[in-house]
C-alpha cells in the first residue's frame, strides 16, 4: 500500500506525546507503540492521561526487551516515514541502517553533552532551562507554570522537528534529529536571559506583574483578572476615560501621568489605583466592558469554565472523546477542517499494521546541505512577539523571510521604552536586544502601507512569496484590501498564517489581546499559583511563544499539504486557542485549583532553597525506587523503610516531615552540587537557573553551542539564543544578525517584487519607502 499520509510510529515518552497528539491533528498517522501491559498513561489520572494524549492514535504492543519484539518494531519501522522517539532508552538497533526514516529523538537534555544522560521531568527541565525562575514572587520560591509547560513546549517542537525532516526528504533520505527539551524551554523565556544579554542585568521573578510591560494579575470581586495599561497612548487614555467616568481616578487625571515613563517609574502606585476599582467588578462583566472600549483585559478562567466561553465555542474548539469534553487542537488544519470527535484505542487494536506491508517515500537525491526551508519566501507582516516568533523559527530553518515595517510606524519592539534592552542609546530602533533576537536571520523593508501605493508594493511581493503570515486584529488585513480572497487572486498557491488573539471569527473576534489575557482566558493562569486564593500566573510572554511555534508548525504542514495537493490555505491561527491547547489533561480532570510545584501523583516534588542568594533545588521523586536512592543521597537510609512514608500518597500525606529533611539537606549545599549528587543516583533533580546561569554557566547548553555569537552592524556582536532543533543533516542556526531599519528595501522590492529602479526612486521621493 502506498499512501501520501505520513505514518508516524511513536515511542512514548513525556516529552514527545504532545508532538504525536499535534500530529494526529494535522491528519497524520499515528502508531503508539505500547508494552504489553499498555502505556503507563492508561493507569495514570485514572486513565485520564491517555485518554488525552494518545486519542485518536492506532495501537500495536510489543516486548521489545525479546527477539521477536525488536523484529516487530524493524518491520513497523520499514514501512513508516517517521519515528517520533520519546522512550528512556530510544528506539535502538531497530531504527538503525533505515535511511529512508525521519527519526526525531526528543530527550530533557539532548543527546550529547555532559548531561545528556541526567534524568529529567517538567519540574527538571523547567528549572535547568530557565523558565522556573521567570515565575512566581521576588525573593519567594520559583514556581513552576500549571500543566506541564516545559513537555509541551519539547512537544510542540518536536513536531515542527517531524515536518521539517519530512520537508527535508522531499530532496534527499530521511535523518535523525535532536530534539533537546532543555533547549526548547531555554529558547522559548522572553527576555529572561536577553536582559542579561543586553543589559548585564538579572530581572527578578515578577510576582503578579510583567517584568517589561505595564501588565499584570489583578483581583476581581470573585476571582481575578489580566490585564493593565496597553501598550498605546490610547489605551492609557481609554482607561484613565473610564475611571474619570466611575469616579475612580485618585490623581490619575494629572499632567505628569500622560508620560509612560512617569507611569511606568511609579507603576505600583498607578496599579494601586487601577487594583481599587477592578476590584469592585465580576471578573467576566469588567472584561466585557473594558473590550467593549477596545481595552485589553481578560478573565481568568479555570479549565472547568472554559466549554462556557463563547468565543472558543463558536470556533468549535473543544474535541469530543468517548462522550466526554477535551481541549482540541490549537488550530483547524487542512483547510478550516476541525477534529470534534476521537476514539481512544484499546492495546494491540491495531497489531496487523506489524505485518502490513507498505511503500515509503524513497530520496529522489543526495542533500545539499541545505537548511529544510531552504527555497521558501516569507513576507512577515508580524510584530512584537508572537508573529516574529514564528517567522524566526522558519527563518532558522532556511526560509528568506521578509519583515515589513511600516515607515511611520515600526516594529514597537524597535522604540517601546520598557521593552528596549541595549548597552546603548535607548532611542535608537535598531540596537534594541528584544527585537534583535526575534527577528534574525530575516531581511527588513520599510513600507508606508497607508498609501495606495505601498499597498501596491505589497501586492507585488506577494506575488512571489510562498507565505505570508500576520498577526494583526481580525480586520487590519480586509481593510488594506488583503483579505483571504484578495490574496488568493494575487497568488492562488498563497498559504496564509493569521495570528490574532481570538481569531478571525466568533463573537469575540474584535477582542484585543496581549499574551497575558490569552493566558488569562485558557486557563494557564488560574491553574499557576499556591492555591485557590494565591494565584500568580505566567505574567512573561509565554503565550506569545506557545502561538509562535504552533503558527510554525501550522506554516511547515500547510507547505506540506501544498506540496501534495497544489493548493494553499488560510490558517485562521487563534492565540486563545494555541495556549488552550496546551492545558494538557487539565479539562478531562476538571482541575479546579494552583497545586504549586506538587505533582498530582509523584511525591516528593517541589524546589528547595540552597546555598546563596536566591539559589534552588528543583526535584521529583517518580518512584519508591527513586524515593530509596534519594534517601541514601540524604544520609537517611532508614526513611525509606519507615512505613509512613512508604508509598507516594503517604508522602504526600507527611509532607511537612519529607520537606523538612529534604529542605534542610539542601539548604547545606550548593544547587548544581545537590543535583549531581541526586543525579548520580538517577534521581530527576537541578538547580533553578536565571538568564546569567543559562548563558555563563550552564555546562549542557555550552556544550551544544545553545548561544551563537553574530555581527550587527549597529548593535556590535551579541549572542543571540539558539535553535533548539538539530536536523543533524539539514541544519538550522544562525545566519545573520537582524536588520537594520530598511536595510535591504531596494534589494528586495528590485529582486523579489521586479521593481524597476525608476519606481523605486518615485517610492522614496513620494516617502512610501524608507
Amino acid at each position: 500500500m502506498s499512501t501520501s499520509i505520513p505514518r508516524v510510529v511513536e515511542l512514548s515518552g513525556p516529552f514527545a506525546r504532545f508532538a504525536g497528539r499535534l500530529l494526529v491533528g494535522l491528519g497524520h498517522e499515528v502508531v503508539l507503540v505500547e508494552p504489553p501491559e499498555g502505556d503507563e498513561t492508561r493507569r495514570e489520572l485514572g486513565g485520564d492521561a491517555f485518554v488525552h494524549w494518545h486519542a485518536g492514535k492506532r495501537s500495536v504492543t510489543l516486548d521489545r526487551s525479546t527477539a521477536e519484539g525488536a523484529a516487530g518494531l524493524r518491520r513497523l519501522l520499514a514501512g513508516a516515514d517517521v519515528l517520533l522517539d520519546g522512550a528512556p532508552d530510544g528506539a535502538g538497533p531497530a531504527a538503525e541502517g533505515l535511511g529512508h526514516l525521519v527519526h526525531v529523538r526528543v530527550t530533557p537534555f539532548g543527546l550529547v553533552g555532559p548531561r545528556s544522560g541526567w534524568q529529567g521531568t517538567d519540574l527538571v527541565v523547567a528549572a535547568l532551562g530557565g523558565m522556573l525562575a521567570q515565575v512566581g514572587d521576588p525573593g519567594g520560591p520559583p514556581l513552576r507554570p500549571a500543566e506541564n509547560q516545559a513537555e509541551q513546549l519539547a512537544g510542540v517542537n518536536a513536531a515542527i522537528a517531524v515536518l521539517l525532516g519530512l520537508r527535508a526528504r522531499r530532496r534527499g533520505a530521511g535523518q535523525l534529529v535532536d530534539v533537546s527539551a532543555q533547549a526548547c524551554v531555554a529558547a522559548a523565556l522572553e527576555a529572561g536571559a536577553l536582559a542579561y544579554l543586553h543589559e548585564d542585568r538579572v530581572p527578578p521573578r515578577p510576582g503578579r506583574v510583567h517584568p517589561l510591560v505595564p501588565h499584570g494579575l489583578f483581583r476581581a470581586a470573585d476571582g481575578h483578572l489580566g490585564g493593565g495599561l496597553g501598550g498605546s497612548p490610547r489605551m492609557w487614555d481609554a482607561l484613565l476615560a473610564w475611571l474619570r467616568e466611575e469616579g475612580a481616578d485618585a490623581d490619575l487625571a494629572e499632567p505628569r501621568w500622560q508620560d509612560p515613563v512617569e507611569r511606568k517609574k511609579h507603576q505600583e502606585y498607578v496599579f494601586e489605583v487601577v487594583q481599587d476599582f477592578v476590584g469592585t467588578w465580576p471578573k467576566a462583566e469588567f472584561a466585557e466592558r473594558a473590550q467593549a472600549r477596545k481595552l485589553p483585559w481578560a478573565a481568568v478562567d479555570l479549565p472547568h469554565e472554559l466549554p462556557d466561553n463563547p468565543q472558543l465555542s463558536a470556533r468549535n474548539f473543544f474535541t469530543r472523546v468517548e462522550g466526554r469534553t477535551d481541549v482540541g487542537f490549537p488550530f483547524a488544519f487542512p483547510e478550516g477542517r476541525r477534529i470534534t470527535r476521537l476514539g481512544v484505542p484499546g492495546p494491540g487494536d491495531d497489531q496487523a499494521l506489524l505485518d502490513e506491508r507498505r511503500t515509503v517515500r524513497r530520496a529522489e537525491g543526495a542533500f545539499s546541505g541545505r537548511p529544510a526551508l531552504d527555497g521558501v519566501r516569507v513576507l512577515d507582516l508580524t510584530w512584537v512577539l508572537a508573529g516574529p516568533y514564528c517567522t524566526k523559527v522558519l527563518a532558522d530553518h532556511g526560509a528568506d523571510v521578509i519583515k515589513v515595517e511600516s515607515v511611520s510606524r515600526p516594529d514597537p519592539t524597535r522604540f517601546a521604552p520598557f521593552m528596549h534592552l541595549s548597552r546603548g542609546d535607548h532611542t535608537d530602533p535598531n540596537t534594541n536586544g528584544y527585537f534583535n533576537e526575534v527577528n534574525r536571520n530575516k531581511r527588513g523593508i520599510a513600507l508606508d502601507t497607508r498609501t495606495e501605493e505601498g499597498v501596491a508594493v505589497l501586492r507585488d511581493l506577494i506575488a512571489s512569496c510562498d507565505v505570508l503570515v500576520e498577526n494583526f486584529s481580525a480586520t487590519v488585513m480586509t481593510r488594506l484590501g488583503l483579505g483571504y480572497d484578495a490574496l488568493r487572486e494575487i497568488n492562488p498557491g498563497i498559504v496564509y498564517v493569521s495570528m490574532s488573539g481570538m481569531g478571525h471569527t466568533g463573537p469575540r473576534a474584535g477582542w484585543v489581546s496581549y499574551a497575558d489575557t490569552v493566558s488569562a482566558g485558557s486557563g494557564l493562569t488560574g491553574l499557576t499559583g499556591w492555591g485557590p486564593d494565591d494565584v500568580v500566573g505566567v505574567i512573561y510572554g509565554h503565550g506569545d511563544i506557545v502561538a509562535g511555534l504552533q503558527a510554525a508548525l501550522a506554516t511547515v504542514a500547510a507547505l506540506e499539504h501544498r506540496a501534495e495537493t497544489g493548493r494553499g490555505q488560510h490558517i485562521d491561527l487563534s492565540q486563545l486557542e494555541a495556549i488552550a491547547a496546551h492545558m494538557g489533561t487539565s479539562l478531562l480532570t476538571s482541575s479546579r485549583a494552583p497545586i504549586g510545584n506538587a505533582h498530582p501523583v509523584w511525591s516528593p516534588q517541589g524546589v528547595y532553597r540552597c546555598l546563596g542568594a536566591d539559589r534552588w533545588l528543583a526535584v521529583s521523586v517518580r518512584s519508591d525506587e527513586e524515593w530509596a536512592a534519594l534517601c541514601d543521597v540524604l544520609g537517611r537510609p532508614e526513611l525509606s523503610a519507615d512505613a509512613r512514608l512508604s508509598t507516594a500518597e503517604r508522602r504526600r500525606r507527611a509532607s511537612a516531615l519529607v520537606d523538612g529533611v529534604l529542605g534542610e539537606w539542601a539548604r547545606g549545599l550548593s544547587a548544581d552540587l545537590a543535583a549531581e549528587l541526586l543525579q548520580e543516583r538517577g534521581v530527576p533533580a537541578g538547580a533553578v537557573q536565571d538568564g546569567r546561569e543559562l548563558v555563563e554557566h550552564d555546562p549542557q547548553l555550552r556544550a551544544r553551542g545553545f548561544y551563537v555569537r553574530a555581527e550587527h552592524p549597529v548593535a556590535g556582536a551579541f549572542l543571540h539564543e539558539g535553535v533548539p532543533i538539530h536536523l543533524t543533516r539539514t541544519p538550522g542556526g544562525v545566519r545573520r544578525a537582524a536588520p537594520v531599519l530598511g536595510a535591504d528595501t531596494d534589494e528586495v522590492l528590485r529582486d523579489v517584487a521586479g521593481i524597476s529602479p525608476e519606481r523605486l526612486r518615485r517610492l522614496h521621493e513620494e516617502g512610501v519607502l524608507r
